[in-house]
């Protein structure tokens, strides 16, 4: 009897992009995809903070570069990934949240949620894309999107208007680019403890809220993340496409 083996979750040799990679989520997917023995090219606005984790993925022992990039700037954007691209993976990351109630949502907050979480992901995604087919390869670009993305929670309209809206994007990239061997997918975190979700945490009403709900009992930690973050990256996922990875402690389960 000849076993099944199991695809690898190794990507030697393989080219990673991650934006937000100076810190959370981002330089955990980085850190991960590096330990597997993908070489990583770490993005991020500020160059003194993604050079640093540049810089501790290779004392760790991994590949990686760093490139500072503000990708709602879709030239800056393009121009970027021509000069470096192709690449295996894409993990997109960078992102913001402006919360408040619906009926005080200021156009501003709107639009700079919009142009970070939505547009900039979109036209990313699509560059990525582009180098791929271009070269004749495969790959797996993985849009970190969030629970908020298939419900919803008080003061987070704008944010799960644009999480929901990933989601779609996300189906229909996988349809059109399946052919290319192009797989799409994205990864739908709970509250995971990162800088950007400090000021709900610090709520005591508001946490006492996120732990009613996250069946596991916790807050997420980072580390949570880089397992499904290598999974969705590797030929472990090699059938998965269109589709989401929810890690939310049974959140959405009810």
């Amino acid at each position: 009897m000849i076993l099944p083996k199991t695809p690898s979750f190794r990507l030697d040799g393989r080219r990673a992009l991650v934006t937000g990679a100076s810190s959370g989520i981002g330089l955990g997917a980085a850190a991960a995809l590096a330990e597997a023995g993908a070489t990583v090219w770490c993005v991020a606005r500020r160059a003194e903070a993604v050079e640093a984790s540049r810089d501790a993925i290779r004392t760790a022992g991994g590949l990686a570069e760093a490139r500072a990039l503000d990708i709602t700037d879709l030239a800056a954007t393009t121009a970027f990934i021509a000069e470096t691209g192709p690449f295996d993976v894409l993990v997109n990351s960078a992102g913001l949240a402006r919360h408040s109630p619906a009926l005080d949502t200021s156009p501003e907050d709107y639009d700079a949620a919009m142009n970070l979480n939505l547009r900039a992901a979109y036209f990313l995604t699509r560059e990525v894309a582009r180098g791929l087919i271009a070269a004749g390869r495969g790959g797996s670009l993985i849009n970190v999107s969030s629970q908020m993305g298939h419900v919803a929670g008080p003061d987070r309209a704008v944010y799960a208007a644009n999480k929901h809206a990933l989601e779609g994007m996300t189906k229909a990239m996988a349809i059109e680019w399946g052919p290319h061997g192009i797989r799409v997918n994205t990864l739908c975190p709970t509250f995971i403890r990162t800088p950007l979700a400090e000021q709900t945490l610090a709520n005591p009403e508001r946490k006492a809220w996120i732990l009613s709900k996250i069946k596991l009992g916790r807050v997420g930690e980072v580390e949570d993340l880089m397992g499904p973050v290598v999974f969705l990256a590797s030929d472990a996922s090699a059938l998965m496409t269109g589709t989401h990875l929810i890690v939310d402690g049974g959140w959405t389960a009810e």
